[in-house]
């Protein structure tokens, strides 16, 4: 037996990860140790990295240290987790039990007789995972830890937003795009692109749009859920496209509603006033206080992110419903401390979380350890390690910790800043040994912090915030009577979101800071209740290439997830521990008194297999059940000898075998390489040579074209010439202009390529010109000469007409369907050309009422519903007024030719240029448009006259004066 197992080992027949432990280490100088416990270099960062490295390459992605498990992700698919390898651990319910198996990842390896849970913590989140009594899993809920909100609406360079944003936007069928009101285009949302990276080639967001879809349905979201989130999320993105200007006196406007008619079902002026003042209640009056620009683009911040975060926990909690007495698959990961180029509040959170479970770790490991000395009887050796309680302390102790002191400062009056949260710091912990700031730091260290950082000596090393964006991120309030309007909100989700049964309490809520120290104490309370079993992940490259081991990649992973201070805690006592009956079986050949058969008691055996092979007393303890060795070395002595026994012969012959057949192998070799050698020497040199006359002929060329290159052409200087008139052409190759309008890049040529620099760049502007021409497709070419018409009837004289240049203007406003069929059944036989909404305000009264304007070939209509009001065809309209303010009025003028006709029309359109353009070009009435300033006069009836008056203010407003006119206040528009 022993003969067939080394041949199956030699012709790689037996796999390295169906070896037990003592199997494995056999081959340790080539796929390593499978705990690193057993590692032979005593804490030593080198070897541990190296043996992780071997068995990377070998694909053994698994590693103890103790109870721990590293996995390394491989970026592949390994044939690991079949229904075999399954069985091996099906049963093993201890560390105990399955730590002579080779190192795996499996919920399998996690059973219990009755119903019970398995806890995995991925950053952010905590999951329950329920078993019934047959060891699957059931069910399942998640707790869910620090949303980074900040996320939506500020990415830092090289970050993403939410991954759903850009799913949605790139994946999403175009009509539900259409219905919310989205574009196919990821840079045109402002909440999209500050990180600059909206388009990720290692990310496929149309094909994880379909894979977020298909996992809404199953775990049983109906169509009216997804429609109804689908709309918040495309609302976040909506109101970051909400843009803000100051007028005067620094408050800020909203120049366009066109992004809020898609927030969240709720009517646009009511958003309009909640974005752009704030309601302030004293006493029994409620006052409107104007925001500023900053202001205002707080308060839309804010509710972005509330929008999101507060959808995200109904999704979570929808979640955790669908997940009762369902089968779920779990995929576990963790994130460790970040070093980032610039580390702010999100990262502060991540890297306090990540020392208390450290600390949580470290103290379970010390409690299991002694608990197994103590049952079998081992005197428990106090393990000194570096407590991490001083850092924990420094963060979250009341009254003096960091969290108390940023809570102090965002509750405080006054105006409390980044910068006077650091002031507060550095006055509190100016001695603490584990913080340091510029302003306390020595002369070298001041040199690599700014002096708005602080840094901190985690228990991984030291990690340096920048404080900016700390007040405002750990205070992240909603405004009451920005929460009110929100409640308007027609969409069922939103209102689940955001109830109106809230409590409304003055007191101040919670910040984002305390509520994150909260929840991590409860969850230290649920992990320190349950059986804790630690996975250690670690990515083996950042580009996910299988085969690849970045070794400074993972050596950073190492330091900050703190592995080797628990691989020197876990080999602080003995590294290596195994029942009698397990180690006598193994090793009772190297022993005359136990072979081939011990008939005694196990542990009296395995006394004398010791005693025989030489441990000394302080290598080795006698438990109750096991023996207990101290050094890996002492083991590694023990198999190595074991090897030995098995193969001694076989190796002799080996050895000489091999070293014969090496040995003829090696002069063979040695001998054509000598051959080699010279020749290649040879070729060498004689290349070596004539490429330096070649060199020496070219430039001497060279220097006589120089001095002679402003004479006329000769042998001297031909080729220095043709190489000048070359190296110019290549650069104008890659400089030339992009556009005809470019007349500077063109680059000045040299004397003897001056009037042939002259040709080619005529000709490079006609053909530009040519391209440009035949680029014009008939839609942009109706679109130019539309805009041609408005620029000449508005340009100069209308006030809103810059703003309105850069808007396209479409073929109609209203569609068909749109139109009552009795209206449409009386014109259509004069085709529509034209429609567009508009406000009709009565010519006595000026009662405003919505109507439709529709044009035809022959004439002007005004509609209200089936009833066509007033039709006025081309020959008796006279023309159109309108003021040159900033308003939407316009009076289109009929002639009152006919005793039928009601008198001019006072219009109020939000398309006025698009309106009167095409008017103007349907009826050949651009001479009739006049713009005008003061008031305008119109048409009654015959005879009697009314009045519009025009003004400016802050707010645009429509309304009859007391002198009878109608008077229009139109916005104040910056000039440009």
């Amino acid at each position: 037996n022993i003969m067939l197992c080394l041949s199956d080992w030699q012709k790689g027949k037996v796999k390295l990860g169906h070896l037990d432990l003592e199997g494995a280490l056999i081959a340790r100088d080539r796929v390593g140790i499978q705990d690193f416990v057993l590692l032979d270099a005593h804490n030593s960062e080198t070897a541990f990295l190296d043996n992780l490295k071997k068995r990377f390459t070998e694909d053994l992605i698994y590693t103890y240290i103790g109870t721990l498990l590293i996995s390394v992700n491989p970026y592949k698919e390994l044939d690991i987790y079949t229904k075999k390898q399954m069985d091996l651990y099906m049963g093993k319910k201890h560390f105990l039990s399955f730590s002579d198996m080779p190192p795996r990842r499996s919920c399998s390896t996690m059973q219990s007789a009755t119903g019970c849970s398995c806890p995995t913590l991925r950053f952010g989140k905590y999951m329950d995972i329920q078993f019934d009594c047959q060891g699957d899993a059931v069910g399942g809920h998640i707790l869910s830890y620090l949303l980074e909100k900040s996320r939506v609406v500020h990415q830092n360079h090289g970050e993403r937003n939410f991954h759903i944003f850009y799913q949605l936007v790139e994946g999403g069928e175009e009509d539900l795009l259409r219905h919310l009101g989205l574009e196919k285009d990821t840079k045109r949302y402002s909440y999209l692109v500050q990180g600059e990276c909206s388009n990720v080639s290692s990310i496929n967001d149309k094909d994880d749009w379909k894979t977020v879809k298909n996992a809404l349905s199953v775990i049983d979201f109906d169509a009216n859920d997804i429609e109804h989130l689908f709309g918040i999320i495309a609302s976040v993105l909506h109101l970051g496209n909400v843009h803000f200007d100051g007028d005067t006196k620094g408050y800020a406007t909203l120049n366009t509603n066109a992004a809020l008619r898609w927030l969240l079902e709720i009517h646009v002026q009511v958003l309009h006033e909640a974005l752009t003042f704030r309601k302030i209640e004293a006493k029994s009056e409620e006052v409107l206080s104007p925001f500023t620009v900053d202001h205002a683009i707080y308060a839309r911040d804010a509710l972005a992110k509330a929008i999101y975060g507060r959808a995200f926990t109904w999704l979570v909690n929808r979640i955790n419903e669908s997940l009762e007495n369902r089968i779920i698959c779990v995929h576990d990961l963790i994130d460790f401390l970040l070093i980032l180029c610039v580390l702010s509040f999100e990262q502060f959170c991540i890297n306090y979380c990540n020392e208390k479970l450290q600390q949580l770790f470290i103290q379970l490991t010390l409690k299991a350890e002694q608990e197994e000395y103590e049952a079998e009887g081992i005197g428990w050796e106090p393990v000194q390690f570096f407590n991490n309680k001083i850092i924990c302390d420094l963060v979250e102790e009341k009254h003096r910790g960091i969290i108390s002191v940023l809570d102090e400062e965002c509750m405080r009056p006054g105006d409390a800043t980044d910068l006077t949260f650091l002031d507060k710091l550095e006055e509190k912990m100016g001695n603490h040994p584990h913080f340091v700031t510029h302003k306390l730091a020595d002369k070298k260290t001041r040199k690599s912090l700014e002096r708005g950082d602080f840094r901190l000596l985690h228990y991984a090393g030291e990690v340096t915030y920048c404080v900016v964006g700390f007040i405002d991120k750990n205070n992240d309030l909603l405004y009451k009577n920005i929460k009110d309007v929100i409640r308007l909100s027609k969409n069922p989700m939103i209102q689940q979101c955001f109830p109106a049964t809230e409590g409304d309490s003055r007191r101040r809520p919670e910040t984002v800071a305390t509520q994150f120290k909260n929840s991590l104490l409860r969850l230290m309370e649920i992990l320190t209740a349950k059986e804790a079993w630690y996975v250690r992940c670690l990515k083996s490259n950042d580009n996910k290439q299988p085969g690849t081991f970045d070794e400074v990649l993972v050596r950073h992973q190492v330091k900050y997830l703190g592995l080797m201070e628990h691989l020197r805690v876990r080999r602080a006592g003995f590294a290596y521990r195994r029942r009698y009956e397990v180690f006598l079986k193994r090793y009772k050949a190297l022993c005359p008194a136990t072979w081939p058969h011990w008939k005694g008691v196990p542990a009296d055996g395995v006394e004398k297999l010791v005693q025989h092979l030489g441990y000394q007393p302080d290598e080795y303890k006698m438990g109750k059940t096991k023996i207990f060795i101290r050094y890996a070395r002492t083991l590694f002595a023990t198999e190595d000898a074991f090897e030995m026994c098995k193969h001694e012969l076989a190796s002799r012959i080996q050895a000489k075998y091999k070293g014969y057949r090496a040995k003829g192998e090696f002069q063979k070799q040695k001998e054509a390489a000598t051959k080699i050698e010279t020749c290649w020497r040879g070729v060498q040199a004689r290349k070596e040579r004539d490429r330096r006359a070649w060199a020496v002929k070219i430039i001497k060329q060279f220097i006589k074209g120089y001095i002679t290159r402003r004479e006329a052409k000769t042998t001297d200087n031909s080729e220095y010439l043709a190489f000048v008139r070359q190296s110019y052409l290549n650069r104008l190759k890659n400089n030339l202009p992009r556009t005809v309008l470019d007349k500077t890049t063109w680059l000045t040529p040299p004397p003897v390529m001056t009037e042939t620099s002259e040709i080619l760049r005529q000709l490079h502007t006609r053909m530009m010109v040519r391209k440009y021409v035949r680029g014009i497709t008939p839609q942009k070419k109706a679109q130019l000469q539309q805009k041609v018409v408005t620029s000449g009837i508005f340009k100069g004289k209308k006030d809103s007409y810059p703003s309105s240049v850069a808007v396209p203007f479409v073929d109609t406003r209203i569609n068909e369907q749109d139109i009552n069929m009795r209206v449409l059944q009386t014109i259509r036989h004069e085709r529509i050309k034209y429609s567009v909404p508009v406000v009709k305000y009565d010519r006595n009264g000026f009662k405003p009422r919505p109507r439709q304007l529709i044009l035809t070939q022959a004439a002007v209509y005004l509609v209200e519903e089936a009833k066509i009001k007033q039709r006025v065809d081309y020959v008796s309209l006279k023309g159109a007024s309108l003021s040159n303010l900033g308003d939407s009025v316009m009076i289109l003028n009929v002639a009152l030719n006919d005793p039928k006709q009601k008198g001019d029309m006072v219009l109020q359109c939000d398309h006025l240029f698009e309106a009167l353009t095409k008017l103007a070009m349907i009826a050949n009435k651009q001479n009739n448009i006049k713009v005008v300033q003061g008031s305008i006069k119109f048409e009654i009836q015959t005879g009697k006259e009314g009045g519009v008056d025009f003004s400016t203010g802050q707010e645009p407003m429509i309304y009859k004066g007391n002198n009878g006119h109608l008077m229009v206040v139109a916005p104040r528009i910056k000039s440009r």
